[in-house]
């Protein structure tokens, strides 16, 4: 059933329920980076928007104030982030708001940090973070993306103005240092003049006086881990053999182990300082917007891989960005654990690597509808936490098989996760249970004796038909409303269930529009086939509030 209904309300304008967004703002040295993610009550969060925007403030350290053209330059950022927000609904309280180096060291930081709360709109606050914490932050944000939580781990995040050293445990700090080594500020004082041996001296000298390497051998560490733009592009380019003269590796994205070897960062620094015009290309074509500074990050890390005995580092993808939300969600939430998410990022990690940027943000929608109609059935049906777990790892990764084409996709995403080896922390029949969902997202709706079905356990056999009929409809409604709802909501009605689409005014008419036409569409089909199994009608009903002439 799709119903048309409409909220209508005197001179009121629509405000959706945003209780699952949050933001972070990354205001760094080099670049602004806007990150939006959907989070639940359990801990398990996913990003649904980034944008970044080169700002580069550590182009004015040597000045020691940020330059009025800089500001500018920032703000104008700043007011295209407010307005993303402002699309997605995301409020000000839920948006963590985050200033580092260039703008931590700036003499008239007072001035900008004004001048950005007031390009972000009333109610956003910006947090000038010192080094320590900074440190602290990019080693949460690390813990979030890779399975190192039980384990000693020396964190480096290298920006543009500092690099921030953190030995931590199980989510506990213990020891922190921030290091005024960025890969902005250490081009500009060493690199403008090809002064390798200097720079290097520079490095090393600073990281001696500071005492690190002595506290790092006595915490010692099991695990190194990188967490920058920096670090992660240097891995790439180790596993693509950026140092060969043909180096490329097919699918790099599907084999990437997101490691980096000593050995191999050397190579990557070897040719990175070749004067040969041939490297010169390729390392512009390579590395792109991060051309001018790479020399300098790479040459810094591997200065600290020599002081610090780095043999190997895990590279992780998520660094301050995420750490800030999942700081923002520890208060929020009072049962929120800094370790809730240690399965479910390695989904999100393959979900991340193998979707496209359009793909992933339409799995993500579609799992925000399958969480709802999920919701709206678990107690009945006596549904649990795993189940939903299942499901929505389901609906991140149906879509990864498009990697290899759009003909039999879907088998070819069963086989992508069940050959996978990095989904963390799930046993066997786990991972072939959320690809079993994935696969049977489309064609025909499997019946109880389909043979792929055979070997699972009989709870998940009956809870299977169940979750499949939830991701089907899911993906059908995305496919056929396209519609822009972050927060869908669902509410018994009449014997079934309503998924509630809330629309701004400008969207309420393409919203409209978009609902007209299901009757004809496959999602005709799904709802059928979910009323089969729920013995219950579910409806899409669109929702707003709009002013009456």
């Amino acid at each position: 059933m799709i119903d048309k209904s409409i909220d209508r309300s005197m001179g009121s304008a629509l405000s959706p329920p945003s209780s699952y967004l949050f933001a972070s703002i990354d205001m760094g040295t080099n670049s602004f980076k806007l990150l939006i993610i959907r989070a639940f009550p359990d801990g398990v969060f996913f990003p649904i928007h980034r944008h970044k925007e080169a700002v580069v403030l550590g182009r004015d350290a040597a000045a020691g104030a940020i330059s009025p053209q800089s500001q500018a330059l920032a703000l104008q950022s700043l007011g295209s982030f407010s307005r993303i927000l402002q699309t997605h609904n995301v409020i000000p309280s839920r948006t963590a708001c985050l200033a580092t180096s260039a703008i931590r060291e700036a003499s008239n930081k007072g001035e900008f940090v004004a001048a950005a709360e007031e390009a972000l709109g009333l109610g956003f606050r910006v947090r000038v973070l010192s080094g320590e914490e900074e440190a602290e932050l990019a080693y949460k944000g690390a813990i979030q993306f890779l399975p190192v939580y039980e384990k000693l781990i020396l964190n480096v995040d290298i920006g543009g103005g500092s690099t921030e050293f953190t030995i931590g445990k199980r989510g506990e700090v213990l020891y922190c240092a921030s290091l005024k080594l960025g890969h902005v500020t250490l081009t500009q004082e060493s690199l403008e003049h090809g002064e390798f041996l200097k720079l290097r001296e520079h490095i090393v000298s600073a990281v001696e006086k500071s005492g690190l390497v002595h506290k790092v051998k006595q915490f010692g560490f099991e695990v190194a881990v990188g967490s920058s733009g920096t670090i992660r592009e240097l891995e790439k380019a180790e596993f693509c053999g950026y140092w060969l003269d043909d180096g490329i590796a097919p699918n790099w994205e599907l084999k990437r182990q997101w490691r980096l070897s000593r050995r191999g960062l050397t190579s990557i620094v070897e040719r990175l300082c070749c004067a040969d015009e041939k490297w010169k290309e390729k390392r512009d074509r390579f590395f792109g917007k991060r051309t001018e500074f790479i020399l300098a990050g790479a040459i810094l890390l591997e200065e600290i891989f020599n002081l610090l005995g780095i043999e190997e580092m895990d590279v992780s993808k998520y660094a301050l960005g995420e750490a800030a939300i999942a700081d923002t969600l520890s208060k929020v939430y009072s049962d929120y654990a800094s370790n809730a998410n240690v399965r479910w990022q390695s989904i999100i990690r393959l979900a991340t690597r193998l979707n496209s940027k359009k793909q992933m943000r339409a799995a993500a929608q579609c799992a925000g509808f399958a969480r709802e109609i999920f919701e709206g059935l678990r107690k009945e049906y006596e549904l649990c936490g795993k189940d939903l777990e299942y499901l929505q790892a389901a609906c991140l990764l149906h879509g990864i098989g498009l990697l290899n084409g759009r003909k039999g996709y879907h088998k070819q995403t069963y086989h992508m996760i069940m050959d996978s080896d990095k989904l963390h922390g799930y046993e066997f029949q786990e991972v072939k249970f959320i690809a079993l969902l994935a696969k049977h997202h489309r064609k025909k709706f499997p019946g109880p004796d389909h043979a792929s079905l055979q070997d699972l356990p009989e709870e998940m056999k009956e809870n299977f038909r169940f979750l499949c009929s939830i991701i089907r409809v899911s993906v059908a409604l995305r496919q056929d409303l396209l519609t822009t709802s972050q927060n869908p909501e669902c509410s018994y009605a009449n014997e079934g269930l309503d998924l509630l689409l809330h629309g701004s005014i400008n969207e309420l008419s393409s919203l409209l529009e978009m609902v007209c036409p299901l009757e004809e569409s496959r999602t005709k089909e799904e709802l059928m086939n979910f009323r089969k199994v729920f013995k219950r009608d579910l409806s899409a009903v669109v929702k707003g509030l709009v002013s009456v002439d």
